[in-house]
């Protein structure tokens, strides 16, 4: 008698618990439960037609709503009589069109008048991305920077890894002279676009704005400096002494490893134009090698302000262009 209650009571949940999974759209887990209820019991072709209808209608709304590839127009076919696709077809058409409008707007040279077209569409889709970036160029080609500011930071809630965006807002920064905001955007563009030599100027510029309001000396600071080769202990150290950050690069022209790295050594001084790069060559200045007391090669020590902040003996390339970047941005 025992037994049968308790088989009684499985065929009640587990037929039970189906239409929970199926209003959820979880439809594999229904159908689980669904057909060991089956197993249990007679057949319950009510039941399985309602799941068969929800499952059709999960596929459906799957199709018309994959991410990354929204067809409106598509959604529409594969349910016609569905209000939400039809408003949102139209939402669309209206963004489209505000969108074309606000572009032929821009390229007739009429900015106020696209900044209204785009924000036209922003009213039917305000997590538009684009239209808050195109609207930003708008503005900063008015002269209105705050206001460009303001639509790319919208830009960017919406679109954190938005590169177009946070351009635009670096150079409105700059325009407003919120040195500290400027150069933490040029900085993470900089890695973004490590090859992007406009960037680095950017940076550059921003970092010796930056230092100026900070009443720091900028007058020797130049953009897209050469590894300066030092040849003895004085040039060295009265470079050191300066103020700003100074990598000063040990090395050897026999050496395989000093080979190697080199080229990464000339790339992180296009990379990062406000530290200064110094080269010694040990076998033809062995003497600022043993005065600094440099046993092996390649050696790298980073001085800041006159001050040594750290030394590596071999580093790996990651390490090196970390540490570089490191004190660069400290330096800003």
């Amino acid at each position: 008698m025992e037994a049968n209650e308790k088989e009684k009571e499985h065929e009640c949940c587990a037929f039970h618990y189906s239409f929970p999974f199926g209003r959820l759209g979880m439809i594999d887990k229904a159908r689980w439960h669904f057909t060991k209820a089956e197993h249990l019991q007679h057949p319950d072709p009510t039941g399985w037609r309602k799941l068969q209808e929800v499952d059709m209608h999960v596929s459906k709304s799957t199709a018309a709503r994959k991410i990354g590839d929204w067809k409106t127009e598509k959604a529409r076919d594969l349910d016609p009589g569905n209000a939400e696709i039809g408003m949102t077809l139209n939402n669309v058409k209206l963004v489209a069109g505000a969108r074309a409008q606000g572009n032929k707007l821009f390229t007739a040279a009429k900015f106020s008048d696209a900044s209204i077209a785009y924000g036209e569409g922003l009213k039917y889709d305000p997590f538009n991305s684009v239209l808050y970036c195109n609207r930003a160029a708008c503005w900063s080609i008015l002269d209105r920077w705050s206001k460009a500011v303001d639509d790319c930071n919208a830009a960017l809630r919406i679109r954190p890894n938005y590169t177009k965006a946070l351009l635009r807002r670096a150079a409105s920064y700059a325009k407003l002279e919120r040195w500290v905001d400027c150069v933490r955007d040029y900085e993470v563009l900089r890695k973004e676009l490590p090859g992007d030599k406009e960037v680095a100027e950017a940076l550059f510029h921003a970092q010796v704005a930056l230092k100026a309001t900070r009443g720091e000396d900028v007058s020797n600071m130049k953009f897209g400096g050469e590894v300066e080769i030092v040849t003895n202990a004085e040039q060295l150290h009265a470079a050191t002494g300066s103020p700003g950050v100074f990598v000063v690069y040990f090395m050897s022209t026999m050496n395989q490893q000093c080979t190697q790295i080199t080229p990464s050594v000339n790339a992180l001084c296009t990379e990062c134009p406000s530290v200064n790069f110094l080269k010694v060559n040990v076998d033809n200045s062995p003497m600022v090698a043993k005065a600094e007391n440099v046993r092996i090669v390649p050696t790298f020590k980073i001085y800041k302000d006159g001050v040594k902040v750290k030394e590596m003996i071999c580093p790996s390339l990651q390490v090196l262009r970390y540490s570089v970047r490191h004190y660069s941005v400290c330096s800003a």
